[in-house]
């Protein structure tokens, strides 16, 4: 049994020898096998993207674990700010079709060509009217023409200033100086001292604010229905507003604002031209009429409203008209035409649409005519702006022999001569 063990001892030391050279052999490695198996070992793999730089463009590879985006563009990113909304303060627009809805059977349609030309694409209306008979030539936006009105801006001083005069609180040298009491919003610097036709020509508020002052409501509001402010001055028109005159001083500003700016007065184109009317023919006020028809044409009778005692101030006046158009105001009109033209500008604001207002009257060769114009929207509304306008409507009637032969041509004898439609009609 001994012999036995002693023969298979020395066998089981050598399987043990050899299984551990085998052990060793396969768990352990030289450097350099180790770097090899590195070496094989498989990359990650990988993608192409598109990278944007301001306007640059390049592309850029990257391993896809460190992509964050599902897709293989990088977007842009955006510089174009959000715009803001813009907000108006005017609720008019300052340019439109002014021809829209107009009627035009009964109108002199030279005369109405030379309105719609002038006007162009801008907002508002022109009312040309014979003086002599109170009959409406053309109205161009007789939508505007005939509403509710807006504040008569300065063309209120034109009622006040011939209020005055039959006063007798001034007449057309009186040096006033402007009332310390009027508000602030209305002293006009440089203006404080002068004479009725300079402040009528510069359309001084501050003169006029102390004219208001010194008259009173009363006399005032007289002297403005006179003149037919708060009643429709039209005989039968269709659609016509009479306009509106406050019952009291306005709150705001008291009779300076009223007798300056025309405050809570609302004013109409035809009043306008009734107004101007009365001053070119030497004080009658017709009752102005808008004829609708050919046949109206033929048996059209003027209408005396009322007959105003203005004869003797009206040369007092008149100078401060004609220096608006030569120095003042108005002056745009003096180069466009040298014609023998008085107006009265007028620029403000009113419920949220700014006002520019021209009253005016030409005599050339010895024919009247009346021109008014009223121009809303935002700020390129404004007296002056209108005063161009009118002396547009001057020009264009000149060079068209107007004021040289009676105009006889009517609206079938044009369409018939011409076999087109009129340019000035509008649609």
């Amino acid at each position: 049994m001994k012999i036995r063990t002693l023969v298979f001892l020395p066998m089981l030391v050598i399987v043990a020898l050899f299984t551990g050279m085998v052990l060793a052999a396969t768990t352990s490695e030289t450097p350099a096998t180790q770097a090899k198996k590195k070496r094989k070992k498989k990359t990650p793999p990988k993608t192409t993207v598109t990278v944007y730089s301001g306007k640059a463009v390049s592309t850029k590879v990257v391993p896809r674990s460190v992509r964050t985006v599902s897709t293989t563009t990088i977007l842009p990113k955006t510089t174009t700010r959000r715009r803001r909304p813009v907000y108006s303060q005017w609720d008019e627009p300052t340019y439109a079709d002014s021809t829209v809805g107009d009627n035009v059977d009964g109108e002199d349609l030279e005369v109405r060509r030379a309105a719609v030309e002038a006007l162009g694409p801008l907002n508002g209306s022109v009312v040309v009217t014979d003086p002599g008979t109170g009959r409406i030539l053309a109205m161009v936006n007789q939508k505007l023409a005939l509403g509710n009105g807006y504040s008569p801006c300065s063309t209120v001083k034109i009622p006040v200033a011939f209020a005055a005069l039959s006063e007798g609180i001034i007449d057309k040298n009186t040096i006033l100086r402007g009332s310390r009491k009027v508000p602030a919003a209305i002293v006009d610097h440089g203006h404080s001292k002068m004479n009725l036709t300079e402040a009528l020509a510069k359309s001084s508020n501050q003169y006029f604010a102390s004219l208001g002052e010194q008259l009173g409501y009363e006399k005032v509001s007289y002297y403005a229905h006179l003149f037919g402010l708060g009643e429709k001055t039209g005989l039968d028109i269709p659609g016509e507003h009479p306009g509106y005159f406050p019952p009291e001083p306005p709150k705001n500003g008291g009779m300076g604002m009223l007798t300056s700016f025309g405050e809570e007065i609302s004013l109409t184109p035809l009043q306008l031209a009734a107004i101007m009317g009365s001053i070119a023919n030497g004080g009658t006020l017709y009752y102005l009429q808008h004829p609708r028809s050919q046949e109206d044409v033929t048996n059209f009778v003027p209408r005396v409203k009322r007959k105003l005692d203005i004869e003797s101030q009206i040369p007092e006046v008149r100078p401060g008209m004609r220096g608006a158009v030569e120095y003042g105001t108005a002056r745009r009109i003096f180069a466009l035409t040298e014609d023998q033209i008085m107006g009265k500008t007028g620029t403000c604001s009113d419920r949220r649409t700014h006002l520019g207002w021209f009253g005016s009257f030409g005599e050339i060769n010895e024919k009247k005519v009346v021109v008014t114009v009223l121009l809303t929207g935002g700020k390129p509304c404004v007296g002056p702006a209108a005063a161009a306008v009118a002396g547009a409507v001057y020009k264009r009637l000149s060079e068209q022999n107007f004021f040289s032969a009676k105009n006889t041509m009517t609206p079938a004898a044009f369409v018939f001569q011409s076999n087109s439609a009129h340019p000035a009609i509008g649609n």
